[in-house]
């Protein structure tokens, strides 16, 4: 399935670790949610019907498993990693408070000065005209994962059992992810195999983006509650911000709650029984 390893025992989640902690296990992580995106845009492919409400309880499981993996692999890890670090827990606290406003400003801010697209919205942004259409999604779809990967990256460096959570989260999370930017291209005129080729490339970002955060957090043990903390940041803007909004768009809301409720429980449950 979409969840499997990669590649055998060599991309086993234990082999990984054994190779590097830290850029091993986020290689392995990348990598599994970089394939799950892939198993996303099949429908597309062999032209299998998803209703809008099932796409808006994918999208809402989505969102609950994006917000129990930030506070259950990031926010907590990283306050742990921050008590470490100094005895006061007002500034421990206030680290990470920093670097979630700072991770979650940044994203929006680069949403308000980069033209992108919404899922299944028009362009937007002053210089859409300028770009091929399919290299806006494709930048799009970059910029959405770009924050996924680095959490892989930054969890992976602080503990291999949170980092295998986090990433299985994360590839149940770009199941939905990956079928709703097919289908978006699609309605947007492409065919099923173009589709679903720039929908897998939403993936490849992620393996790369959490080799770079491991890598980034290794230099430093000051860098690894701020790490943690950016990195759930900008995931709680991509939530926010894009996900639940676009789990309403259909008018099933009823199912998108029922479903982020569900996510949530679930990688709850994940996280536990892995760490």
């Amino acid at each position: 399935g979409g969840l499997d390893g990669y590649g055998g025992e060599g991309w086993s989640m234990g082999a990984a670790l054994r190779a590097g902690p830290s850029v091993g296990g986020a290689r392995w992580g990348g990598r599994r949610g970089g394939r799950a995106n892939a198993r996303g845009t099949q429908p597309v492919v062999f032209a299998r019907p998803v209703s809008a409400r099932v796409l808006a309880a994918m999208l809402g499981f989505g969102a609950g498993v994006m917000l129990a993996a930030t506070a259950f692999s990031l926010v907590i890890p990283g306050l742990d990693a921050a008590r470490a670090l100094w005895d006061d827990p007002w500034i421990a606290g206030g680290v990470m408070v920093a670097g979630i406003l700072a991770g979650g400003g940044a994203l929006l801010w680069l949403d308000g000065r980069l033209p992108h697209e919404h899922f299944l919205n028009g362009a937007e942004g002053v210089d859409t005209e300028a770009l091929a259409r399919v290299w806006l999604f494709v930048f799009a779809i970059a910029l959405h994962n770009l924050p996924e990967g680095l959490a892989i990256g930054v969890a992976a460096a602080k503990d291999g059992a949170g980092a295998a959570a986090l990433a299985m989260g994360i590839a149940i999370q770009d199941i939905p992810e990956g079928l709703v930017v097919a289908l978006a291209l699609r309605g947007a005129g492409y065919r099923a195999g173009t589709a679903a080729l720039v929908g897998t490339a939403s993936g490849l970002v992620e393996p790369v983006a959490a080799v770079l955060g491991a890598s980034l957090i290794q230099v430093s043990a000051i860098a690894l509650p701020w790490g943690l903390a950016l990195a759930a940041g900008a995931m709680l803007l991509v939530v926010s911000h894009e996900i639940i909004p676009e789990s309403h768009r259909s008018g099933h809301e009823g199912a998108a709650s029922k479903g982020l409720l569900i996510g949530f429980c679930v990688m709850m449950l994940l996280d536990t029984a892995l760490a």
